[in-house]
């Protein structure tokens, strides 16, 4: 194989960008051949832009074509483990876009489904492409920072106006969407928060469904994360807030990491807090800090492209993935907990997380839902996907 065949399913915001980017020449290694949309106008659209492509109205024919050696789901959310199993089992490599799914039930038929299949299967978690994250990852696991004792991230700068959550009909409902910001804003946000800093143990969070706007899922979030080993953690977000705010804090035995406004500085105490604390006698004495500017590129690197890149030297060579298709349960699982949390008050176990439970309410949800008139792609009944 000189060049991976991939095929497209589902042509919305972010499948039409991964045709431009492919067409475009972006990844060397892949060639698009085919497009999938249950819409005729977006079908239309893809073969006047592109009139080599192959375009399908069904997402399982573009599978069964022949055609392709991978393919990139690019479909709602509850679409997503259906057609990762269809395409694994049909001898396809699958790169999935985020989340995972909505909820972890489903995730994990997915991913057992994934343990059988011989094919590479990987997710969209392109933020992991940014240098400054993978910069703060290696200063974590150097043992830079020392013991972690809390991450505080506000996570506030992706408005979004009544028009947005009115653009689709599927969209900010629990039925077509299965959830709000945490579901859609926020898995790239939560898959580095565990990527980073390792998953938490227990999860104690509010949500406000409907605050901001007309809709029926969450548009403003607090979380308290919890480890064994004594580290906290705070998760701010919401949709309703302009301009918002970006930033990460890390607060740690060596000082304190500041992520904000295309800066990264390290408050790096000269000595470990716990150390100095042992020989300290002065009732207000502290350590020695240096305020350093910690060099990181903030040009986000290569995000959508560097993942393709990645997907197929794994599929042509045996690479190694940016992501691996698994470990979209991690983030959500947190996303799952925060919502449980929310809806019953209670302190949730993510390493025990009762996947029935959260499935049960969110099927009550459900069935209050909106009415969704026209989900976009969606080909596999949801309601016989657990």
């Amino acid at each position: 194989m000189e060049k991976v065949k991939v095929g497209i399913i589902g042509c919305g915001n972010m499948g039409s960008e991964h045709a431009k980017k492919l067409i475009a020449g972006t990844v060397p290694d892949m060639e698009l051949v085919a497009v999938c949309d249950i819409e005729q106008e977006r079908r239309d659209a893809m073969h006047e832009l592109y009139p080599t492509l192959k375009v399908f109205d069904k997402a399982e024919d573009l599978m069964d074509s022949g055609l392709c050696d991978a393919v990139i789901i690019a479909v709602p959310h509850y679409s997503h483990p259906p057609m990762v199993i269809y395409a694994l089992e049909h001898g396809l490599n699958v790169m999935s876009e985020k989340p995972a799914g909505v909820y972890t039930k489903q995730v994990k038929e997915m991913n057992e489904a994934a343990k059988k299949s011989d094919k590479i299967f990987a997710i969209m978690f392109n933020q992991r492409t940014n240098p400054v994250y993978v910069k703060l990852r290696e200063m974590i696991q150097r043992g830079d920072l020392g013991h972690i004792k809390r991450i505080t991230w506000i996570i506030t700068n992706w408005y979004r106006s009544q028009a947005y959550h009115d653009s689709s009909s599927w969209r900010s409902t629990w039925k077509g969407e299965g959830g709000g910001t945490l579901i859609n804003q926020n898995p790239h946000q939560l898959d580095l928060w565990q990527w980073m800093f390792g998953m938490p143990d227990r999860i104690y969070a509010k949500a406000s469904f409907g605050k901001y706007y007309n809709i029926e899922v969450e548009d403003d979030v607090m979380a308290y994360f919890e480890y064994d080993n004594g580290t906290t953690g705070e998760y701010i977000t919401s949709t309703g807030e302009a301009p918002g705010t970006n930033r990460l804090e890390i607060a740690c035995d060596m000082g304190k990491v500041v992520i904000e406004n295309n800066k990264m500085t390290f408050y790096r105490n000269i000595i470990s807090e716990r150390e100095f604390n042992k020989t300290n006698t002065s009732p207000f004495g502290m350590p020695e800090c240096w305020e350093c500017n910690v060099p990181a590129d903030f040009s986000g690197g290569e995000q959508h492209v560097g993942v393709l890149k990645h997907f197929a030297d794994a599929i042509l060579n045996g690479g190694e993935l940016t992501a691996k298709g698994e470990e979209g349960l991690n983030s959500l699982t947190i996303s799952n907990a925060i919502h449980l949390s929310a809806w019953t008050g209670e302190t949730v176990d993510v390493k025990n997380f009762p996947d029935d439970k959260y499935y049960e309410l969110l099927q009550e949800k459900i069935k209050n839902s909106k009415v969704v008139k026209n989900v976009r792609h969606v080909t596999v009944d949801i309601s016989n996907t657990h």
